[in-house]
């Protein structure tokens, strides 16, 4: 496939130098170059989105939660200890075993390439300028637990060419298990991936590299992402990243003066020409109802012109959307890889239905179109949802969006097409 080169850069990488010398990937992460696809024509828009806006659309992969840890780390060619220290199970092998006697034999250890399935054909179709993810697991071997948190994460440091097998961009770290391990797993995590060339945002090792922005800088101009976590999403005050202090960027309630801190910090870094993801992990883990304070939150940033895309996740099935004033809102992009095959008490959500986000933006930041794959995970592995699967989840999310004005419609191949 032919690519078209663009440089990397990330502030929060450039501090991590400077900060922590012997992480020698942290350098390559701050200015790496990167493969993107020749230009392979535009979709028209099912919107409102101007007329010249088409000409050169800036085409994202967006995921929600990548949850790598757990029976995951455990079907990988490299594995943390296996002990968990939650209720119900004491040992990661378990979800392994659940995932088989739901679905069969998994036969690890599984390559990397073999879990992401059917994503990297549907990546290769799609051509995205940047890949980005919610990397909702710590990768690190620390046995170091944080007290009093019920669900830990880990994957092991060996296992991050899992994301390289994707091809990712990015991986957003503001969420409420990146720091499982301690402040000191945290530094593992942000060494492992800067070595694996990989740029991080929402985490850093102190308040200013965990609030700095990742920059995307490609032939149709810059991408700026910023990353929160949320209270509300089980995110601890005290993972907090301090003047001196490794955490993550965390807002003490993005439904208040949330909006107005995150479109002063936005504006202290873009540039005319700059298109803009906040990403936002907020909000529960089931139920299609969102807060109305997050719908505030969200517009504010739009209308603060802070924000061209907000990228919301938590929910371990995906919410519902909105396009405002030409703005995507994501409420809730739901879990796109985990270890919950075969856990039960949610089986109304089909929590094992996934999205592939494919938005377009064009110059200004406005949606030319959103297209959304149908995945599902299955023996720890995505595969394409087809068929009752694929219809199931594009009534669902057409139900949910439906409040906001938007809409999902099954297409003749299979594929979701938002509306609005």
């Amino acid at each position: 496939m032919t690519r078209r080169p663009f440089l990397a850069r990330s502030a929060q990488a450039s501090l991590a130098v400077l900060e922590a010398p012997a992480s020698s990937g942290a350098l390559a992460a701050a200015a790496r170059r990167h493969a993107a696809p020749a230009d392979a024509g535009t979709e028209p828009s099912t919107g409102t989105a101007a007329s010249g806006s088409r000409a050169t659309p800036l085409r994202l992969f967006l995921a929600g939660d990548v949850m790598t840890g757990r029976g995951l780390d455990q079907a990988l060619p490299h594995s943390v200890d296996p002990t968990l220290r939650e209720p119900w199970v004491q040992d990661a092998r378990r979800y392994l075993q659940l995932a088989e006697a739901a679905n069969g034999p998994i036969d690890p250890p599984l390559a990397f390439d073999q879990v992401w399935g059917d994503t990297v054909p549907e990546l290769q179709r799609a051509a995205p300028d940047a890949r980005i993810v919610n990397l909702e697991t710590s990768v690190t071997t620390s046995d170091a637990f944080w007290p009093d948190k019920g669900i830990h994460y880990r994957m092991h440091p060996g296992n991050v060419r899992l994301l390289q097998a994707a091809g990712l961009d990015l991986c957003v770290l503001a969420n409420n298990h990146v720091m499982d391990f301690g402040r000191e797993g945290l530094r593992e995590t942000l060494a492992a991936l800067h070595d694996a060339d990989l740029l991080t945002v929402g985490a850093g090792l102190d308040h200013e590299s965990a609030t700095a922005p990742a920059v995307l800088t490609t032939g149709k101009g810059r991408l700026l992402t910023f990353a929160y976590g949320s209270p509300d999403a089980g995110v601890p005050l005290a993972w907090r990243a301090g003047p001196r202090t490794p955490g993550i960027a965390v807002l003490a309630d993005p439904c208040a003066d949330g909006a107005e801190e995150i479109a002063a910090h936005v504006h202290a870094f873009r540039t005319d020409g700059d298109r803009v993801i906040v990403s936002l992990h907020w909000g529960s883990n089931w139920g299609y109802d969102v807060p109305a304070s997050h719908r505030a939150c969200a517009h504010r940033l739009i209308d603060a012109g802070a924000a061209d895309v907000v990228f919301g996740h938590s929910s371990h099935h995906p919410r519902g959307f909105e396009v405002y004033r030409d703005r995507l809102i994501v409420y809730g992009a739901g879990d796109y890889l985990n270890d919950y095959e075969g856990i039960g008490g949610h089986e109304a959500y089909r929590p094992e239905l996934t999205l592939m986000y494919l938005p377009h933006l064009a110059p200004d930041g406005a949606l030319v179109s959103l297209e959304m794959v149908p995945m599902r995970v299955r023996r720890l592995r995505l595969e394409r949802a087809r068929g009752d699967d694929a219809r199931w989840l594009a009534e669902a999310l057409d139900l949910a969006s439906r409040p906001y004005g938007a809409g999902a419609r099954l297409t003749g191949d299979e594929r979701l097409m938002a509306t609005w």
